[in-house]
């Protein structure tokens, strides 16, 4: 389980930022995970609350904002979210490629005090 190593890794940047700013607690984390990112948002939700214990983000909210694949169709231009894993276009039947979102994963924002 590949979520604990990456909220360890998360949790070290907001306490890093965290103790730049003087801040004595760490209220809420917001994060973006993408369909295709390969993380499991349950998985990285139940990590945080072990990687929390014991820090200045022991009581802190964590907020997964879920970002559904878009694919853009380079013969129409559209840009259509796949009702599978074969990203064909629904307007011209054109297989596609480009994803432009859904691998994310980012820290968006967080709260300190």
């Amino acid at each position: 389980m590949h979520e604990v190593s990456l909220m360890e890794n998360t949790l070290e940047l907001v306490l890093n930022y965290a103790q730049k700013e003087g801040a004595k607690e760490i209220h809420w984390i917001k994060l973006k995970v993408g369909a295709l990112s390969g993380v499991i948002p349950e998985a990285l939700a139940f990590a945080f609350d072990v990687v929390i214990q014991g820090t200045i983000a022991q009581n802190a909210h964590l907020e997964i904002e879920t970002v559904p694949v878009i694919v853009h169709c380079e013969k129409c231009q559209l840009d259509f979210t796949p009702s599978d894993f074969i990203y064909d276009c629904p307007r011209c039947q054109q297989l596609c490629y480009e994803i432009r979102q859904g691998k994310e994963l980012e820290l968006v924002s967080m709260e300190i005090a």
